[in-house]
């Protein structure tokens, strides 16, 4: 997800056919390269297990909102109108978070949807982040687990930097995307790489979606498999990776990444979240 109207949606098309080759590209000798993992010990600094009663908000001490359209600063030509109605965002009263998209005129839209965020409540810089989701599924649904810098107002995107740990196209939920965003690689540009699943779709289970993030690496896991290491040296601009950042959970509806909800899209949407863990290093 994006914080402004970053590209047109001919560059999203072509970066996501890109993305599809680089899934082919992915060899086994490759798979097996990267989990050479160093030692890394993690100590929890920041949770959120989603305790609470059903039909309530989630914890104001941790989450607040983004409330508004697509004009409203994050863009992409996404359809929804992000509310913290209950119908959008509530406990389930089962230790977990459910955002819900649904079909419906409200403010001018024709789709609401929510967006929490801890901007402002809690951020880390370096650490390890990972949530247990649930994603949905359907054409034009876009969910996403995902950071930006805590300096985004002084510092425009993309040079506060954003890092996107879960994000998938609902015509494609056999496919999980990891990219981050900064000065000269961003939108259609992102340096960016998919993990797929052989078999089954994300859609049907809950899954494990995490970074593990340091001064000169950003690893990307799905089920604790590392499927992708980041690195200064492989950006083609500055890398701006270097202060704190927030996490941002939503379900945009829309937009220039998936294309239009079609007839087969089914809705309410929801996207089911189990747990936050965030973590720093010893």
């Amino acid at each position: 997800m994006k914080t402004q109207k970053l590209s047109t949606l001919r560059n999203w098309f072509i970066a996501g056919s890109l993305w599809a080759t680089g899934l082919l590209a992915f060899s086994a000798c490759e798979r097996e390269a990267i989990q050479e993992l160093p030692q890394r010990n993690w100590e929890l600094t920041w949770s959120d297990e989603f305790e609470g009663t059903a039909g309530t908000l989630p914890d104001s001490t941790k989450w607040t909102y983004d409330i508004g359209t697509g004009n409203n600063g994050w863009g992409n030509a996404e359809l929804q109108f992000y509310t913290k109605r209950t119908s959008n965002v509530q406990l389930n009263g089962e230790g977990q978070l459910v955002i819900t998209a649904r079909r419906e005129n409200f403010s001018g839209s024709a789709f609401t949807s929510a967006r929490l965020k801890t901007k402002g409540l809690f951020e880390q810089k370096y650490g390890r982040f990972e949530a247990r989701i649930k994603t949905p599924t359907g054409p034009g649904i876009w969910p996403a687990f995902w950071m930006l810098g805590a300096n985004i107002d002084s510092v425009p995107w993309p040079q506060c930097g954003e890092i996107d740990i879960m994000e998938q196209r609902g015509q494609e939920s056999h496919i999980n995307h990891g990219s981050v965003h900064g000065p000269g690689y961003s939108g259609g540009n992102a340096k960016t790489k998919s993990y797929m699943l052989t078999n089954g779709r994300f859609n049907n289970d809950f899954h494990v979606y995490a970074v593990e993030w340091g001064a000169d690496f950003i690893d990307y896991f799905v089920d604790g498999f590392l499927y992708q290491r980041i690195a200064p040296a492989d950006l083609t601009g500055e890398w701006v990776f270097n202060q704190p950042f927030f996490m941002i959970l939503n379900i945009a509806v829309g937009g220039n990444f998936v294309g239009f909800p079609t007839g087969a899209t089914p809705f309410p949407q929801t996207m089911t979240v189990d747990y936050i863990k965030v973590y720093r290093q010893k």
